[in-house]
């Protein structure tokens, strides 16, 4: 059980879409203090935290597709 456990972590933390980690990012802190506060915020307010986990995958997810990164200037 406790195998599967870390093989699921594993896979969600590799595949995921790093959204704690960009908003960490964004703020300067740690990313696992991010984390934290959506799991505390999903407890207090019944799955709020968790739906606006999504929305804000989702809207990540959407602005990365639109504004692509590009190395260079003359890139096109």
């Amino acid at each position: 059980m406790r195998i599967l456990f870390y093989e699921l972590l594993f896979f969600l933390q590799r595949r995921g879409f790093y959204v704690c980690q960009r908003i960490a990012d964004r703020f300067g802190m740690r990313a696992k203090a991010v984390r934290t506060s959506f799991i505390y915020l999903t407890f207090v307010t019944f799955g709020f935290g968790f739906a606006l986990y999504l929305f804000i995958a989702f809207w990540l997810r959407i602005k990365d597709l639109i504004f692509s990164k590009r190395s260079s200037v003359y890139d096109f």
